[in-house]
Formats: structure tokens, C-alpha cells, sequence
């Protein structure tokens, strides 16, 4: 691999086929889905309550919230899911 001069140096991001799906489920009217990356969200906060993945429901059109732990978290960045980082206000 070389260096592509005039270019910046850091990550470079990995990309992500738009096959990837997740499965999912909703608590509301427990229907079954598979959703791809664009239709959910990753808030990553500074714990385990403020961390957590929400989407729309296709079958009823709630609104879902979901905890994520470790693994959930690695596999929806990992996916292309869209993050945002929550931070706290300093004191």
C-alpha cells in the first residue's frame, strides 16, 4: 500500500455494503424485521443507560428504544449504522 500524496492521514473509513440488515423486533405489536443500517440509530452515551440503538417500527410505526451493550454497539457502528456520541455537561 502507498500513499496517495496531498491527501490527509488518519482512518479511513471501511465501506459498508447496503445489503447489511439487522434483525430486530418491535415490544409494541411484536412483529419481526430485518431493517438495513439508514433506518437505525446508535446514541452512545457515558453508560450503560444512556447507551442504546432506536429505530421506527415499519408494522405500527412506534418509536423503539433499545438498550446496547458491547457487542450491539461493535456491530451497528461496525454495519454503517449512523452514531451519535451523547456527551455530559462539564462541571
Amino acid at each position: 500500500m502507498t500513499a496517495i500524496p496531498g491527501t490527509s492521514t488518519g482512518p479511513v473509513p471501511v465501506p459498508v455494503p447496503e445489503t447489511v440488515r439487522f434483525r430486530a423486533a418491535c415490544p409494541d405489536c411484536r412483529e419481526r424485521f430485518e431493517l438495513g443500517a439508514g433506518a437505525l440509530r446508535l446514541a452512545i452515551g457515558a453508560s450503560r443507560r444512556t447507551t442504546f440503538y432506536s429505530f421506527t417500527c415499519p408494522a405500527c410505526g412506534s418509536a423503539v428504544r433499545k438498550p446496547a451493550g458491547e457487542r450491539i454497539v461493535e456491530l451497528l457502528s461496525g454495519g454503517g449504522v449512523r452514531t451519535l456520541r451523547l456527551h455530559t455537561a462539564l462541571r
